[in-house]
């Protein structure tokens, strides 16, 4: 989805916090708000046939249209090469949703996995804007919905009805997941997948999950990771003696600690965390981004749609 359109003079749209969104009356509102949000914020607002996929260029070849040349590259490269745009072919979109129960947490906002249904039905919200296909598969240990990419009448409201009634529940293993994306997608997909990736570490189920998403790039699909956490998962808000629990099954590891002695070396695990899966990612050609659910969602729309536009700005 890369807007395109009017000028640096278009009014901002306040953006809401997820708290706010979760006031109005349904998801398809809720999207609406979040794209409106996003879009007023950039010079550029979205047409009907713009992509979420960015520019791509080809080796100018006899036949090709002289006005798609890029001069600038030209000027850098001393080569002749022409400008090539998803849009010249239906996109698809695939959203892959982590619906265990660990994304079931909150404390004061929404849980993650609320959160990460608002910016999926935002994304499908465009998507739909642009007549190009989108689809939804959830999974925790199995995959627990799964609507293919298309573009009939009718998908989109099944896509919003189907992101409201997620659930989150059981434990994670995103590999059947990932192997149903791969079989759904026969055709070159935006596949973006939101998770907390709390069991899903380098060395257990990560490293499959990391080598999935390898192979769905080299297949030439484009893969996003939205890495979805609660405030209290970056750093803890605990001041008091406070007794620690796993959320999913299995998980019976239990911590009774003084919270003050615990804040520094949280965040900093929590840190290192997230940005083993930034390596990870970066070494997959995956582009990964960080969200946390107290971020107002169009901000990260904008972000996501704005760095699109400028590949060697993503996160």
């Amino acid at each position: 989805m890369t807007p395109t359109g009017a000028g640096p003079s278009a009014p901002r749209v306040e953006t809401l916090a997820a708290v706010e969104l979760a006031k109005l009356s349904s998801l398809a509102l809720r999207a609406r708000t979040i794209v409106e949000g996003a879009l007023s914020g950039m010079h550029r607002n979205l047409h009907p046939g713009a992509s979420l996929e960015f520019t791509e260029h080809k080796e100018y070849a006899p036949g090709d249209e002289v006005r798609r040349i890029d001069w600038k590259a030209v000027a850098r490269t001393d080569r002749y090469t022409v400008k090539r745009f998803e849009d010249e072919t239906e996109m698809r979109l695939l959203l892959v949703f982590d619906s265990s129960a660990s994304m079931g947490y909150r404390n004061t906002s929404l849980t993650k996995l609320e959160y990460a249904t608002y910016l999926g039905a935002a994304l499908a919200y465009l998507a739909g804007e642009q007549r190009d296909a989108a689809g939804v598969l959830a999974f925790d240990s199995e995959i627990r919905a799964f609507l293919p990419p298309s573009t009939r009448a009718g998908q989109m409201r099944e896509v919003l009805l189907m992101l409201e009634g997620l659930r989150p529940s059981g434990s994670t293993d995103p590999r059947h997941a990932l192997d149903a994306a791969a079989e759904a997608c026969s055709k070159r997909s935006l596949l973006v997948m939101f998770s907390d990736l709390l069991d899903s570490e380098p060395g257990a189920t990560g490293g499959s999950l990391a080598e999935q998403m390898r192979q769905l790039r080299a297949r030439g699909h484009d893969v996003v990771l939205f890495h979805v956490l609660d405030p209290d998962e970056v750093s803890l808000p605990f001041a008091e003696m406070v007794h620690f629990e796993g959320m999913e099954p299995g998980d019976e590891r239990t911590l009774l600690a003084e919270a003050r002695d615990l804040v520094q070396a949280f965040a900093e695990e929590s840190e290192a965390f997230r940005q083993r899966w930034r390596a990870i990612s970066l070494d997959a050609q995956i582009e990964y981004r960080f969200v946390s659910t107290d971020m107002p969602p169009a901000d990260v729309l904008r972000a996501f749609l704005a760095d699109r536009q400028h590949p060697a700005r993503q996160r």
